[in-house]
This record gives structure tokens, C-alpha cells and sequence, in this order.
């Protein structure tokens, strides 16, 4: 909450509006305007998400991120000179999630920063899904058995890059391979690259250096486009056995 006053004062300015321009668009008093600025009251969760929908900007970036520093507000530079967009909410204020097309992932490289592209999208709501920014990638081949070939992971968008976590896997949004799914193993303190690992041992391993990666997704759940079969079941089960033994492996060599 320490930013939301001065946010509030920078926002409002970087329009060019005056405090009873904002009040009357917002249609509260002139005087609750001036009260938030100055830090002497703080604004209802009504009032935020009215405010979140005037700028075009998420709640959590209002309170969380100094907006002073920003050369742009109508989009927000994180870490990696990452663009970050609001989260899109339906009338209820519930969570909604864009849908990557598998024919628009090479548009997607190029439109990821496009206010127009994004809602354009297609959107579903998935009410068990925890708090946060989600959205639905197509995924291809079979390098992320069981996942199949045309399902698709409903990642969670990672704003900082130090939440990332050996071991978990994460759809990435890269310069030169377009977006891929993967298990990672996170070496950014030792040389800022990421190790991607598939879960099917044919696919071979290679690092990414973080410069490369324009957003990172953490795998929330994944939907099956394809039932499988009984013999697909069991080879996933037997694949899947020997895949998290490999892994236990290469942690074990690690200590030796």
C-alpha cells in the first residue's frame, strides 16, 4: 500500500487531469480524490477495481509497483523489460483466461505486447484456479508426456524471476524458439540460464539465457484435447516412473 498514494497523484497527472475531471468520471467527490492522494484515507475495493478499469491497469500493479518510475503507464516494465497486462475480469470480477489458438502461436510472438491482440482472444473461466493472471497455451509433440500432442497447459503468470522453482514446469514465451513447454532448472545466480528438461528423455536438454525468455507461465493445470487409450495409460505410467527416477539421478550426482 506504500505506492497507492503517489500512484494515484502520477496516474491522474500522466493524463492530464484535474482532480475534479477524475472525480466526476469516477463519480465520487472531488474531495475523496484529494483524501486518497494525500494518504489521508484509503479507497474501497469498490473504488479500486473502478479505478483498475479507468487506467486499464491491475489492482496488484496500483498497489504493489512504484508507477513514478515507469516511462509508460499504459503498460507495466518488469524485470526483463517484460510487458505486463491487466488481468481480464468478466462483470462478475472473476478471473478469465485467454486461449491461445494452436493456428495463432507465431502470431502470439509478435502480438504478447498488443492490447488488441489480447482482447481478441478467446476466454474461458476456470473457478478453481488460484488468484492471478492465466492463460491457455497449445502445446505440440510428446516431449512433456503424458501431456499430448494438442492439449493445452493453463499457465500462471511469473512476475518475478526469482520465484522460479527447480523442477516445476513452465511454459515459455522465447525470442528464438517460440513458446515451449518445459521442466526447468533454474541456474540464474550462477550464469542467468535456465536448463530446459523434457519430461521424455528422447528430447535432449539445453539452457536458455534469461534475455531470450519474453514471459514465463507456471504450469496450473493442463486440459486434454485427445482421450487416451488403455495401452497410452500405461506406457505414461511406466514413462513417468522412469522420468522422475532420471531426475532423482541428476540431483543425486549433484551431492556426490
Amino acid at each position: 500500500m506504500k505506492y497507492l498514494a503517489k500512484n494515484l497523484v502520477h496516474l491522474r497527472k500522466h493524463k492530464n487531469l484535474s482532480q475534479a475531471k477524475l472525480a466526476t468520471d469516477l463519480g465520487i467527490t472531488r474531495a475523496r480524490i484529494s483524501s486518497y492522494e494525500d494518504a489521508r484515507s484509503l479507497p474501497s475495493l469498490e473504488f479500486m477495481v473502478k479505478l483498475s478499469n479507468y487506467y486499464n491497469i491491475t489492482v496488484d500493479i496500483l498497489l504493489k509497483n512504484n508507477l513514478t518510475i515507469e516511462d509508460d503507464i499504459s503498460f507495466i516494465n518488469l524485470n526483463n523489460k517484460r510487458i505486463l497486462f491487466p488481468i481480464t475480469i468478466d462483470t462478475n470480477n472473476e478471473d478469465l483466461i485467454e486461449i491461445i489458438p494452436t493456428t495463432a502461436q507465431a502470431g502470439y510472438l509478435s502480438g504478447y505486447d498488443d492490447p488488441e491482440y489480447i482482447e481478441q482472444l478467446k476466454k474461458i473461466k476456470l473457478p478453481f484456479l488460484p488468484i492471478g493472471q492465466h492463460r491457455a497455451f497449445p502445446i505440440k509433440g510428446d516431449s512433456m508426456l503424458p501431456i499430448k500432442d494438442g492439449a493445452y497447459v493453463i499457465g500462471k503468470f511469473i512476475e518475478n524471476k526469482s520465484d522460479l522453482k527447480t523442477g516445476r514446469t513452465y511454459v515459455l514465451v522465447t525470442q528464438n524458439d517460440g513458446i515451449v513447454y518445459k521442466r526447468i532448472e533454474n541456474n540464474l545466480e550462477e550464469n542467468n540460464t535456465l536448463k530446459l528438461i523434457s519430461d521424455n528423455k528422447k528430447y535432449n536438454t539445453y539452457s536458455i539465457h534469461i534475455s531470450e525468455i519474453l514471459e514465463i507461465w507456471e504450469f496450473s493445470c493442463s486440459i486434454n484435447t485427445q482421450e487416451y487409450s488403455e495401452s497410452e495409460l500405461k506406457l505414461s505410467s511406466i514413462l513417468s516412473m522412469f522420468n522422475d527416477l532420471g531426475i532423482q539421478l541428476e540431483q543425486l550426482k549433484k551431492l556426490l
